[in-house]
């Protein structure tokens, strides 16, 4: 396509963007037709769209050309249209990555710029196809630029235009997949650090209720990954289990610390924030009860953790630290001064519990190093997390089945894919290998009791 940059030039603005989408999508299609393996846009190609589409040319000789904010909507207009109506698939995906996918260099900000203004009008007007090629672009690009989208999405749906907030709403049904990785980009970027990492309530809102009319939307992703090779470390978990499980157990002690900071009382936007956590919480756990059988028709029950322990960890972490933070802004012992703290410790250990016993969450063998991850501060306040964190270790049928390669950055994880237990073949019963006392296998989980349980010494 390189030869066709000189009768680029003489266009206006528009007229060269559009005739520049016409030809790469001749370009895409003949190379896919030609079933060239991988298929790949070429460098010149590239040079193209970044010269004419987003007017940073690699020439410092060029005049950068600069589009009118009319023009703008007229381009964004085009390649909704361009996207609805190619039929392919596989050419959308191409054509989406040939123009957004990251450089590393100084064209970057532009396709930022671009990209958002895309997807927040695809939103708008319902173009479907751009929002599942947004789903795989947020799929396989570095959270930070991941993050960057939904923050725009947010602003424009949620903050900025009062009443916006159904038409994101609606796009659940529509493109699930979008859903899904938009609900991982906002839990990486609310992490309730802050008040300005607090979830807006009408983003909130709309999670719960999108995860209530279909809990299999957050695993959307999951079911539909090829399962080989690791998810890069930089990129957005394969779930958003991780941080929506994130939020529940902060919410408590981040409202609180935010209203002592605000030095405000109680509101109703707190009751119903806390009503809402407390509804995603629910649904969060019913999602985990869906995982043993999907995890078993896949074969992965055991060996695939899609709630990793350092992440556990780094929530514990967190919460520790709000946990002190109470401590030091509590001046007089009220009947909620520990209300806060016992409800997130509460909600830590119903998640520890139900993500072990789904197969989410694999645990190494000894409980003293599943006690490591928790500062030593945190788990004496509450009795329910000691009993979650002093019960038996998961263990599973398929033991001797190598635990699987993939695994949401799985080459980071310090922890082993599943227990070690005595070796012994499959048709000898464990208890033909004797053990030491300390070390002798735990009861597994039974679904039908409330905690786990250790047989009787």
């Amino acid at each position: 396509m390189g030869d066709i940059r000189q009768s680029l030039l003489p266009r206006d603005v528009l007229s060269a963007a559009k005739e520049l989408l016409y030809h790469l999508d001749i370009y895409i299609c003949n190379m896919v037709q030609s079933g060239r393996q991988p298929p790949q846009v070429d460098s010149k190609t590239l040079d193209l769209i970044e010269e004419f589409i987003l007017h940073t040319p690699k020439d410092r000789n060029t005049p950068v050309r600069r589009m009118s904010a009319l023009q703008e909507l007229q381009l964004l207009e085009i390649m909704c249209s361009c996207f609805q109506e190619q039929s392919r698939d596989t050419v959308r995906q191409l054509m989406f990555s040939a123009l957004f996918n990251l450089q590393g260099n100084q064209a970057d900000e532009s396709r930022m710029a671009l990209l958002s203004k895309l997807v927040s009008m695809a939103v708008a007007v319902g173009r479907v196809p751009i929002l599942e090629c947004a789903a795989t672009w947020l799929q396989r690009t570095h959270r930070l630029y991941c993050v960057r989208l939904a923050q725009v999405l947010v602003d424009d749906y949620c903050s900025m235009v009062p009443g916006s907030g159904p038409t994101l709403h609606n796009i659940h049904s529509a493109s699930p997949r979008f859903c899904c990785q938009f609900i991982a980009a906002v839990t990486t970027l609310y992490d309730l650090t802050s008040e300005e990492l607090t979830p807006p309530m009408e983003l909130l809102q709309m999670i719960v209720s999108w995860i209530q009319d279909d809990p299999r939307l957050v695993l959307i992703t999951f079911l539909n990954s090829p399962l080989s090779g690791s998810q890069p470390i930089s990129s957005l978990d394969v779930t958003p289990l991780g941080g929506l499980i994130r939020w529940c157990i902060k919410a408590p002690l981040a409202y609180r610390r935010n209203k002592k900071q605000a030095n405000d009382g109680s509101s109703d936007g707190e009751l119903d924030a806390a009503r809402l956590f407390s509804a995603l919480h629910l649904s969060v756990l019913q999602v985990f009860m869906l995982l043993p059988n999907i995890l078993n028709e896949k074969g992965l029950f055991g060996r695939l953790a899609l709630l990793q322990m350092e992440s556990v960890a780094a929530l514990t972490s967190d919460l520790s630290r709000l946990l002190d933070q109470a401590d030091k802004h509590t001046h007089a012992a009220t009947s909620d001064t520990h209300a806060a703290p016992q409800l997130a410790l509460d909600r830590l250990a119903q998640a520890l519990q139900v993500a072990m016993a789904s197969g989410a969450l694999l645990c190494s063998r000894g409980t003293s190093e599943r006690v490591h991850f928790f500062p030593p501060s945190v788990f004496p306040l509450s009795s329910l997390l000691q009993l979650v964190l002093s019960g038996p270790v998961m263990y599973y049928n398929n033991i001797h089945t190598p635990p699987l390669a993939y695994s949401p950055h799985a080459a980071h994880s310090p922890i082993p894919a599943h227990p070690t237990l005595p070796p012994h073949t499959p048709h000898t019963p464990l208890a033909a290998h004797p053990a030491p006392h300390a070390q002798y296998p735990a009861q597994p989980f039974m679904t039908g009791m409330p905690f786990p349980f250790r047989p009787g010494h």
